[in-house]
């Protein structure tokens, strides 16, 4: 399975790619670095990024999950760069309860690019399972209000269409 890695502010990080799409975002270095079109491009827009510009996902995404993990992830991706949801909200769209929600965040293969680090908890900042946990999750939010050039939960602007991104499932 081809493989590239980039270092970010939040630690290095491994794209992987299957069959044309990105399955998998990993935290760490990748022991093989194998440069693939897609992969170029997954780890030039992540730089973009992680440099606090605004930037179009436009990556095919294949996350291997459930149908019911694939319907969460969908509506995380449908979180503007900038603004977050509560679980709760994404279980009214995505069905399920809030702690349903929080599972399929925690077991999300693509984070960031499926922004997991958006949904928080109706009193705080919830959990993260990336990187340093709450640590990374905080440094994602506030580079995405940075980027956005508004605070966190204000505006409409999409950061992708996440619908249109996910590829078919195998």
């Amino acid at each position: 399975m081809p493989q590239i890695s980039l270092h970010t502010q939040v630690g290095d990080l491994t794209l992987s790619e299957e069959a044309g799409c990105i399955v998998a975002l990993d935290w760490g270095w990748g022991r093989d670095q194998t440069e693939t079109p897609l992969l170029l491009r997954a780890r030039a827009q992540l730089n973009t990024y992680f440099d606090g510009e605004p930037v179009m996902f436009d990556l095919p995404l294949a996350p291997a999950g459930t149908g019911y993990r694939r319907r969460v992830w969908a509506a995380l991706c449908r979180i503007p760069l900038g603004e977050v949801r509560t679980y709760a909200e994404i279980a009214r769209e995505a069905g399920g309860g809030p702690r349903s929600v929080g599972g399929a965040n925690a077991s999300n293969p693509i984070p960031i690019l499926i922004p997991c680090h958006r949904v928080v908890a109706t009193g705080g900042i919830g959990g993260y399972s990336g990187g340093d946990g709450l640590q990374t999750k905080r440094a994602l939010l506030a580079l995405e209000a940075h980027a956005s050039g508004r605070p966190p939960g204000a505006g409409q602007a999409t950061l992708w269409d996440a619908t249109s991104a996910l590829c078919p499932e195998p």
